[in-house]
């Protein structure tokens, strides 16, 4: 596939709308296409929808989005209603990440439950498709085993049509196989423990990536042309003595585009690399600390 790079960065808190504001700003000045807004309950974090509200309405080009929405979190009903109110008002800027919701500490601090993680993978395919049938024209009506809807006709309708793009996440071969049918973005990351503590280190190494890589390729079949695959840059540069971006051991990491390590050449010819072989063209910084260092390739290579 010869899909231009595109960027997007995840940008957590600010002290007050008027910073938020300016960082909304800066990334769009500095060629990026997308802010990413994380959506977990324990942490210094903004709240989705009213920072991407707030970053859209400071910005004319930047696109605004979720990395991710957790669909525990919300009825599907609610995120659709939610979702295309911010297309509106973005005038059609939304690209929505949605993921199953993992991290165990945002559930105990709430009191919620986490299911196995197959439980929330059907849910989740279940909420895609709720999600998908109250973007459409008219009433929608659905029977699941998790949700049921019956005759809604939500408005306003999203401006993109049919629907905002999608952006799914993951790393195990359930969820990836559900991207590949029903996403337009899918970024590519260590499959998550079970208890939600962290990134699995057993699914981590070069091997592991290209596995996910093939899997998508194979399950998507006649659509994966219209995937726009990517990954979160985790770490950026040199790595700092004893630092480590996950509950795994990040040095198995470093043959995958989720390290970046070296000049900024190097950095160039890497991510050019991945997206000339194997089709990454979409690439998150995932760590706000590492923008002054990213922004130079960002301003190489956005939209080549």
């Amino acid at each position: 596939m010869d899909r231009p790079f595109r960027f997007a960065a995840v940008v957590r808190e600010a002290a007050s709308g008027r910073e938020w504001a300016s960082k909304a700003r800066r990334l769009e000045d500095s060629g990026f296409d997308v802010l990413l807004v994380p959506d977990h309950l324990v942490g210094p974090r903004l709240a989705p929808v009213a920072a991407m509200t707030a970053a859209a309405c400071a910005t004319g080009r930047l696109r605004v989005g979720t990395l991710v929405f957790a669909n525990d979190f919300r009825h599907p009903a609610v995120l659709a209603k939610e979702a295309a109110t911010v297309d509106l008002l973005s005038e059609g800027r939304l690209e929505l990440g949605l993921g199953t919701g993992w991290m165990a500490a945002d559930y105990a601090s709430a009191g919620l439950a986490l299911d196995p993680p197959g439980t929330r993978v059907d849910r989740l395919a279940e909420a895609i498709t709720v999600l998908k049938g109250l973007w459409g024209d008219g009433p929608f009506s659905f029977q699941g085993e998790h949700y049921r809807i019956d005759g809604l006709d939500q408005r306003p309708k999203p401006v993109r049509r049919p629907h905002p793009r999608l952006l799914l996440g993951g790393g195990g071969p359930r969820m990836l196989r559900l991207a590949a049918r029903e996403a337009d973005v899918i970024n590519l990351g260590m499959r998550v423990r079970a208890d939600g503590i962290g990134p699995d280190g057993a699914d981590g190494g070069l091997d592991a990536f290209l596995a996910k890589i093939d899997l998508v390729r194979r399950a998507a079949a006649g659509r994966y042309g219209a995937i726009e695959l990517g990954t979160s840059v985790q770490q950026l540069g040199a790595r700092r003595p004893g630092e480590s971006w996950s509950a795994a051991d990040s040095s198995r990491q470093d043959e995958t585009p989720q390290v970046l390590l070296g000049t900024r050449q190097d950095i160039v010819d890497k991510l050019r690399h991945w997206r000339d072989t194997h089709d990454l063209s979409y690439f998150v910084l995932h760590h706000e600390r590492d923008l002054d260092a990213f922004t130079p390739v960002v301003e190489e290579l956005a939209g080549r």
